[in-house]
């Protein structure tokens, strides 16, 4: 395992991929605001199909990002991590100046979905990253690297509103072609993966699956759990949120202007605090902040049904976007420390897997819930999730291997000289 920390580049890679994944993100997202017009404009008229297409577009390129990822994590692992970032970076590039071309409805959601099963660039990130960078600074990579990922979505949305009006609708997926283009060259050129990192090849070899190369597969379940868990946890109050500040606030012109600051602050404080908790992970370990942030992050989601003003859960959110922060890449790292280097591409793919599950169960699920039995109960029963996987997590945690928890705290040492 100590070859794949030699890489002298492994801080200019970072950052690198932390510009590719924001880049992409923005790309993927900034066609929230005006999603439903360019449906429109695509010849659909009713409505209810406006809004219905819309939906389908929006959602099936995470599902067949869902489905490709484990397959692009495992190429990763046999052919490298660089050259399935310059593939995303590549395909994303075309696909998206293709989308500016549509003519119809029908190759609209065609080539959404072609971009979810082409892309990948920040998943294929978090891997290449985890993978090159020492095992004492992993987790801080990871949560810097993350920022790319929240900051992408943050802005992607904002750029979605004011671009269309500037230079307009196809004219806005030209331009972030380009811009997709230009993580593309960077890709090409900057990055520098260390190949002796990768196990060489020996010829004869019978070839293990997955599952069968992880010795201890629980903390592998575990974290796969608790990515989706915590996108599930997160999204499904991303339904309600507008109907529910609509209850707090008097003014009718503000609701939208107030649902995007709620929305904002969870985003702003993860932004803010993925690096700093990522740094408390690789000092006492990513265990010991997984669970803890889950235990925050549910009890926060408990005083959120009874805000009676709409600042009240503008903070709240602001709390637990902080208590948020260090999840993913703690659950990352973890996934990291404990598989072997020839299968991590293809376990990660997995996690990533499961966080775009998360992603499109959730708003499913919470807008449901809110339907059928009321707006507070999503906080609560999230609430209940969280803690639960906290409780689950312990639980895992408790009965690990001394060695295994060994591993997961290796940096701490290190990380204290540094």
């Amino acid at each position: 395992m100590t070859v794949s920390l030699q890489n002298e580049h492994w801080r200019q890679n970072l950052y690198v991929c932390l510009f590719g994944s924001f880049t992409t993100i923005i790309a993927m997202t900034l066609i929230l605001p005006f999603l439903p017009l360019y449906v429109e404009q695509l010849g659909v008229r009713s409505p209810a199909a406006i809004v219905r297409w819309s939906g389908v577009a929006f959602g099936v390129t995470f599902l067949a990002a869902s489905l490709v990822s484990p397959i692009w994590g495992r190429l990763a692992d046999r052919y490298g991590r660089k050259l399935m970032l310059v593939r995303a970076s590549l395909g994303m590039a075309i696909v998206m100046s293709l989308i500016g071309l549509a003519h119809n409805i029908y190759q609209l959601v065609g080539l959404r979905l072609a971009i979810g099963l082409a892309g990948g660039y920040a998943s294929g990130s978090v891997i290449l990253v985890a993978m090159q960078t020492p095992r004492e600074r992993s987790t801080w990579a990871l949560g810097t690297l993350s920022i790319g990922v929240m900051a992408g979505s943050f802005v992607g949305p904002l750029l979605g509103g004011i671009l269309p009006g500037l230079i307009g609708l196809r004219e806005t997926f030209f331009a972030a072609g380009a811009a997709i283009f230009v993580a593309f060259l960077a890709t090409c050129f900057l990055i520098r993966e260390d190949k002796t990192a990768r196990p060489a090849k020996v010829p004869g070899a019978v070839r293990i699956g997955t599952w069968a190369a992880i010795p201890d597969r629980r903390p592998v379940f575990a974290m796969l759990a608790t990515a989706l868990m915590l996108m599930f946890a997160n999204m499904s109050i991303e339904p309600i949120i507008t109907v529910y500040v609509a209850q707090l606030v008097t003014d009718p012109t503000r609701i939208a202007f107030m649902s995007g600051l709620v929305m904002a602050a969870s985003a702003l404080a993860s932004i803010l605090a993925a690096p700093r908790v990522g740094r408390l992970a690789d000092r006492i370990g990513a265990w010991r902040v997984v669970i803890g942030c889950l235990v925050l992050s549910g009890l926060l989601l408990i005083p959120q049904a009874f805000v009676t003003d709409a600042w009240q859960l503008v903070a709240l959110r602001f709390l637990m976007g902080l208590a948020l922060a260090g999840l993913l890449p703690s659950v990352t790292a973890l996934i990291r420390h404990s598989v072997p280097d020839t299968v991590t591409g293809g376990v990660l793919g997995y996690s990533q897997s499961a966080q775009y599950m998360g992603q499109i169960t959730g708003p499913l699920v919470g807008g449901f819930a809110g339907a059928q039995f009321g707006m507070r109960s999503v906080f609560f029963a999230t609430s209940a999730l969280m803690l639960c996987g906290a409780m689950a997590n312990w639980l895992v945690f408790r009965g690990l291997s001394r060695p295994t928890l060994a591993s997961d705290a290796a940096g701490v040492e290190t990380g204290a000289e540094g």
